[in-house]
């Protein structure tokens, strides 16, 4: 892949996401142990979003995907209701999420237009 269509908004939003799939699989064991969670409604949830950030991670060269990225975001605060502490870690993730979403385009927005005048004075 060239270094004119790899994308930096999707490199940096997958590393986000790999990494909350860790923090999100490590919920489930605070779910079962200390909030005290059933353990099949635990590996759902917890398993569950960490399998979902894994796959999404690979899927987002599709743009809808992001999206569902911003849904991981809130499903990873709203464990705050189960687990407190995840309210201020899916905070930080959705931060961190916001951060590499909002930078990648902009890098995205301004590598393009730096590829087309290059291509353009290349032409005179």
């Amino acid at each position: 892949m060239s270094e004119s269509t790899r994308s930096p908004r999707r490199g940096m939003c997958a590393a986000v996401l790999s990494l909350e799939a860790i923090t999100l699989g490590l919920t489930t064991p605070v779910m079962i142990s200390v909030a005290g969670v059933d353990t099949s409604t635990a590996l759902w949830v917890g398993l569950g979003l960490t399998a979902a950030c894994l796959l999404l991670a690979g899927m987002l060269r599709r743009e809808w995907a992001y999206s569902l990225g911003w849904v991981i975001q809130g499903a990873a605060i709203g464990l705050g209701f189960v687990i407190p502490l995840m309210f201020v870690l899916g905070g930080i993730f959705a931060g961190l999420w916001a951060s590499a979403y909002f930078l990648g385009i902009k890098i995205e927005r301004e590598r393009a237009a730096a590829y087309a005048a290059f291509d353009a004075s290349a032409e005179s």
